[in-house]
């Protein structure tokens, strides 16, 4: 990354794995960093997720993708079955030649908490990097020359040259700044979580065995499974559309639901399903893109920013992409108001192009009846080392380069 020769003194708000990548990005380019979490101790919740070759370039930027690779595990596949019938849609090949002449970079499937400890870890090592916890930002003031962060604990106010807001889905910077209400319920719900892969059986251990990426499609329904941390732990997410939903109710997507939609799936799924966690359903929500993630000294980053369905299994990838893009942004300008512009008009139209192609693939993983059939149809005639399709969304804009410089 560029390093500039103006430091400054940048605020991040958040923790996760885009405000650790937005703090280490922005401290190799030469600034200051503070980063404030609200809970009182950093970690993180959920349980798998997909990282393809564009976030694996984001992290080998940052400096930890020997980290993650560490306790990640490459699939040699991406496989979706039909969830009804059992037989393979179609499937793209991660271990061919065609796919490393392409994209350069590996398709990783970790923990999540995996990912944001080698994060996490790369933060403390940084002398330029100052973490907090316990620091619950109730609202920003900001002038020509600085911004003021105020906390609802009895801690001292929070002065930097300017803020990266990255404090997710239900960002109260977004809230302050944008003003476009709560996020968008999309009637899904999800039940997540990672077992010991020993405890898979049957048909499932063959899968879980494979290291493949395995994506059950069906009527307004899916089960994605894949093995991670080494292969030790076996990650489940099942997915599906509610018919109880009510706005202003928590009553909806039990696990009752739960087993009435996926009962017509094939044996093979079944088996899974009592397996899949039940500790916690995940309503999944996102939000229509916007233009404004830039307000004066702050700046939209992650979920904050565009916040999107899981199904192209982009979120943490975007969020790694932006943090990357700032980095970069923030070395190049020495007001990190144009930097924050610049960063924001590398970003926005791509983020917003996946923001809306994955409800899309949505839409097409849960058809039903002749739709399904049309989609398993047309699916099953593209070649596993066919990638023409999902290039544009693991392949990101290239960062602009100082000039004397070349790129990496």
């Amino acid at each position: 990354m560029p390093v500039t020769t103006t430091p400054h003194h940048i605020a991040v708000v958040g923790g996760g794995i885009g405000g650790l990548a937005a703090a280490l990005a922005i401290a190799r380019a030469g600034h200051e960093v503070t980063l404030v979490e609200r809970a009182a101790q950093f970690g993180e919740i959920g349980a798998g997720l997909q990282l393809a070759p564009n976030a694996s370039l984001a992290l080998e930027e940052l400096g930890v993708l020997a980290e993650v690779q560490s306790t990640a595990v490459a699939p040699p596949q991406l496989v979706m079955m039909d969830a009804l019938t059992g037989d393979q849609i179609t499937a793209i090949d991660l271990r061919s030649t065609a796919y490393k002449e392409r994209f350069k970079h590996p398709y990783l499937v970790t923990h999540r908490t995996d990912l944001h400890a080698a994060l996490l870890a790369a933060c403390r090592e940084h002398p330029a990097v100052t973490l907090r916890t316990g620091h619950t930002v109730t609202h920003a003031e900001q002038d020509a020359s600085a911004v003021r962060l105020h906390f609802a604990e009895p801690v001292e106010v929070l002065t930097a040259d300017a803020v990266v807001a990255a404090d997710g889905l239900h960002s109260k910077l977004r809230q302050a700044l944008v003003g476009d209400g709560d996020p968008v319920c999309s009637r899904y719900v999800a039940f997540r979580g990672a077992l010991p892969a020993e405890r898979m059986s049957g048909r499932m251990s063959q899968h879980a065995a494979s290291e493949a990426v395995m994506v059950w499609a069906g009527p307004r329904m899916h089960l994605v499974q894949y093995p991670v941390r080494r292969g030790e732990l076996y990650n489940q997410v099942a997915v599906f559309e509610s018919d109880s939903y009510a706005p202003d109710s928590d009553d909806w997507g039990t696990e009752a639901e739960l087993e009435e939609r996926f009962a017509g799936a094939c044996q093979a799924v079944r088996d899974a399903l009592p397996l899949v966690s039940r500790d916690r359903r995940w309503p999944l929500y996102d939000r229509l893109p916007v233009d404004n993630w830039v307000h004066g000294r702050i700046t939209l980053l992650g979920d904050a920013a565009h916040p999107m369905l899981q199904y192209l299994a982009q979120g943490a990838c975007q969020a790694l992409e932006d943090a990357v893009a700032l980095g970069h942004a923030v070395g190049r300008f020495s007001d990190p108001a144009d930097a924050f512009t610049a960063y924001a008009e590398l970003r926005r139209e791509r983020a917003a192009r996946i923001q809306t192609n994955a409800r899309r693939f949505g839409d097409i993983c849960h058809l039903e009846g002749m739709g399904a059939t049309l989609r398993n149809m047309l699916l099953a005639s593209r070649s596993p080392e066919d990638f023409d399709d999902i290039s544009w969304v693991w392949t990101p804009a290239p960062v602009p380069t100082p000039a004397g410089t070349t790129a990496p």
